[in-house]
This record gives structure tokens, C-alpha cells and sequence, in this order.
């Protein structure tokens, strides 16, 4: 089912799971990612602030390419111990990463920012969902990084929607831990009606 929305969405970002929950929510949709240079995360104290920040980058990158419409970012990380878990560099890594992650739980932050042109109206939130990853073993470990799934995702995982056998979602949004919280922006969006 087609949502029309009576302003052009365009999502600023390249992410093929992000793309995908919108097309399989209805939305229409243009695509222009963001080039932008995420901080690293360290100096950050709490993931909010963090996600809010990167978020908000990517769309003040996009905002000025846009006459008119809506620009929709966001950005996900992982947070334990005090720290930032983003995106793997390389296998070597992800594997250092998923061994932190293994048999704890942890919180999935995503910032997300909607920003209207030409007004420049801007409507921000973060949404965290805790999240527990099974510890593997090493052969769990090999085979896992052999499927490269965790390619370009935040705390070396991309967690499959149904019976994911590694990764549970204990509280909050499963469309979160994919990369965008569709229940709150599906409630959010109408209020960026001019």
C-alpha cells in the first residue's frame, strides 16, 4: 500500500536497509546520500548526543541540494561500557567487536532528523532499543564473518527480522535495530506538513 505523503521525501543516506523498510512501508522516496565524515565517537559521553550530531550532519549535507521536500537522515550505533560501537573497519574488527558484544546486552541508538525545505523546519529524536547478542563461538565467529553481513553496519551485525539466531531484541523497535525507527516516524512525519 502506497503512502502519498503531499511533500517529496528524500532520504539522505545509502543505506540499502534503510531504503527497504520505507519501500516496504509505502513510502516514495528519492535517494541522496550524504558524504559526509562521522566522528569517531570518542568525546562522547552518552550515544544520544551522538546519533543526534550525525544525524543532523547528514541532513544539513542534503538540505541545501533540496528546493523543496523533506529530508529524512539518521544515523545507528551500538553503545556498552561507555563507548561508541560503530561500524567495522575490516573482518579483523567486526570479530574484535562481536567478541565484545557476544552473551551481553547492549543498546542500539538511532538519531533521526526530517528537515523541511524551504523553511528549513527541522523535527529531531533518538530512539534506543536494547538488544542482546548470543556469544559465539569461534567457528560461529568464522562463519558468521564469512557471510560479510556485517559489512557496514553498526556493531558488526544486521539483524534478520524473523528468528535471528545471534541477535534478540529485549525492549524497543526491531526496525530501529535495522536503521530506522519506522513506528515513531510514522506518527512523526504528518507534523512536517507546511
Amino acid at each position: 500500500m502506497a503512502i502519498d505523503l503531499p511533500f517529496r521525501l528524500i532520504l539522505a543516506s545509502g543505506s540499502p536497509a534503510r531504503r527497504d523498510l520505507l519501500t516496504r512501508a509505502g513510502f516514495t522516496f528519492d535517494v541522496l546520500p550524504a558524504h559526509i565524515d562521522e566522528p569517531t565517537g570518542s568525546g562522547f559521553t552518552e550515544p544520544r548526543s551522538y546519533v543526534q550530531q550525525v544525524a543532523w550532519m547528514k541532513a544539513a549535507a542534503v538540505a541545501p541540494q533540496v528546493l523543496e521536500g523533506v529530508v529524512l537522515s539518521a544515523d545507528t550505533v551500538g553503545w556498552l561500557d561507555g563507548q561508541v560501537i560503530g561500524k567495522p573497519a575490516d573482518a579483523e574488527d567486526a570479530r574484535r567487536i562481536l567478541r565484545f558484544l557476544g552473551g551481553r546486552e547492549h543498546e542500539l541508538w538511532t538519531g533521526v532528523c526530517l528537515w523541511r525545505r524551504p523553511d528549513d523546519l527541522q523535527l529531531a529524536w533518538q530512539e534506543r532499543t536494547r538488544v542482546h547478542f548470543k556469544c559465539l563461538t569461534d567457528g560461529e565467529l568464522d562463519t558468521y564473518l564469512a557471510t560479510r553481513t556485517w559489512q557496514g553496519c553498526s556493531g558488526a551485525y544486521a539483524i534478520q527480522e524473523e528468528n535471528d539466531p545471534f541477535v534478540q531484541v529485549v525492549e524497543g523497535s526491531l526496525s530501529n535495530v535495522i536503521g530506522l525507527p519506522m513506528e515513531t516516524l510514522a506518527r512523526v512525519l504528518p507534523r512536517m506538513m507546511g
